[in-house]
């Protein structure tokens, strides 16, 4: 299976996992920041899972500059505006997914 592929894959898993949680969420409370920050940490495990996911966040817009800044990659607002909106979980894969695809041009390679 091509790397393409795989960062594919873990696109709609990353989306489609996360929602499974979240859309039932916002059902049943409404589109509340405050209650949203309030479970979130409520617990320490809650708590500790909240900064890993923005620390991993933060990293992976350093990271996003960076490479972008080297490569010359393209469409790099939609893994931004995706980390945002649905999280970590689609926005590192689909910024791989689109490096990988400015890494086979640069080789001359599109499978």
């Amino acid at each position: 299976m091509h790397q393409k592929t795989i960062f594919l894959l873990l696109c709609f898993l990353g989306t489609l996992l996360p929602l499974t949680q979240f859309i039932p969420w916002i059902l049943e409370n409404g589109i509340d920041l405050s209650a949203f920050v309030n479970e979130l940490f409520s617990t320490k495990i809650g708590a500790f899972f909240g900064i890993d996911v923005i620390v991993s966040a933060v990293a992976l817009f350093v990271f996003i500059y960076f490479e972008t800044s080297r490569l010359k990659i393209k469409n790099i607002w939609l893994p931004v505006v995706c980390t945002l909106f649905i999280g970590v979980s689609l926005g590192l894969p689909l910024f791989l997914y689109l490096r990988q695809i400015r890494l086979d041009k640069l080789k001359g390679t599109s499978k």
